[in-house]
């Protein structure tokens, strides 16, 4: 699998920021190629959450299933697919002299096996250009 990390210091309230990334509907804000959020089903402790999601990577559609396998109110939250991509999404949050310092943590693996090494390459590049216009467009937009 794998792996990319990024942290951000935003100048926001730490919940501020959780609430607006434990939305499933707002990845469609700052997930550069997330085309659709659907089915969603939240449960009141977090944990167990569930969504659909269709996503563009490279041209390629993939449809999937989230689930909220960790959820710590302001502090962390953990989200799982088996299908589509197959993927780990945490969110750290830690209260800082700005506001909040976020930390995303994507574990994946892209069922894409034909395209060989070179093409893993070129997909991590893209999947790592993708990490920073997430946390710019959060930040930009917990900052407005």
């Amino acid at each position: 699998m794998a792996k990319i990390e990024r942290t951000i210091a935003i100048n926001a309230p730490v919940e501020q920021v959780f609430t607006y990334i434990a939305e499933p509907n707002s990845m469609l804000e700052y997930l550069p190629e997330m085309m659709e959020v659907r089915e969603v089903n939240l449960t009141e402790q977090g944990v167990g959450s569930r969504y659909r999601w269709t996503y563009k990577l490279a041209g390629i559609r993939f449809e999937g299933e989230s689930v909220v396998t960790e959820f710590v109110p302001n502090r962390r939250r953990v989200s799982e697919t088996k299908r589509g991509i197959v993927s780990t999404w945490t969110w750290d949050l830690e209260p800082s002299e700005s506001g909040t310092k976020l930390t995303l943590i994507v574990k994946y693996a892209i069922p894409v096996p034909a395209l060989g090494k070179l093409g893993e390459a070129f997909m991590l590049r893209k999947q790592e250009a993708m990490a920073d216009v997430v946390m710019t467009r959060i930040k930009a937009r917990m900052e407005s």
